[in-house]
């Protein structure tokens, strides 16, 4: 079988290495540099489905190369579903990691139910233009207390569920056969090989 080259479309080196470690040999992954794409991509949409098809969108309509990119969301019960969308800019757009997850466990203080998901979707653009959206749900609960240096953004306050450590305490082998990414990658790569 031929290499797919395909470009992800984002600038964040994590996901770039944990998408590495899950694609097949079959796949190569291109990066936003390699096409000569310099510009930082928008996120405007309301929804984690509408952000990841708006770049994806973009960078095949300007580049027309087949890419596909992701937006994952943390989803709080007690809540309402926050930060959601938000979760990268929660505490503020210039915000770090370390402030979303301060002003999160903030506002659960005293919540009796701590239950959360994390979500990704993926859009992937063939060459052609055609788009498929791909999801991966990974349901937990947050912790009180940040537990973990591996990983990144909320990963030291969730556990999922079956498990007692967080995804920050977590060797990126073992997240990547359970996280929320893994398997919206996972489908997305089943629908390239079996499109061969």
């Amino acid at each position: 079988m031929q290499k797919i080259e395909i470009c992800f479309a984002t600038n964040n080196l994590h996901k770039i290495k944990e998408l590495n470690s899950l694609l097949g040999e079959d796949i190569q992954l291109l990066s936003l540099e390699a096409i000569g794409c310099t510009e930082e991509l928008a996120e405007t949409s309301p929804t984690i489905e509408g952000n990841s098809a708006q770049k994806a969108g973009y960078v095949y309509e300007k580049f027309g190369v087949a890419c596909f990119a992701d937006d994952t969301g943390l989803e709080v019960e007690a809540l309402n579903g926050a930060p959601g969308v938000y979760s990268a800019r929660y505490a503020g757009p210039a915000c770090k990691a370390e402030d979303n997850m301060d002003l999160l466990l903030q506002k659960l203080e005293g919540k009796p139910s701590r239950a959360a998901r994390f979500k990704t979707v993926i859009t992937y653009f063939d060459k052609d233009g055609n788009k498929n959206q791909f999801e991966g749900i990974v349901n937990g609960h947050i912790i009180s207390e940040k537990r973990g240096t591996n990983g990144f953004g909320y990963d030291p306050i969730f556990i999922a569920d079956g498990y007692e450590v967080t995804f920050a305490e977590m060797e990126l082998s073992e997240k990547n056969k359970i996280s929320h990414r893994a398997l919206a990658v996972k489908k997305l790569v089943d629908f390239l090989t079996q499109k061969g």
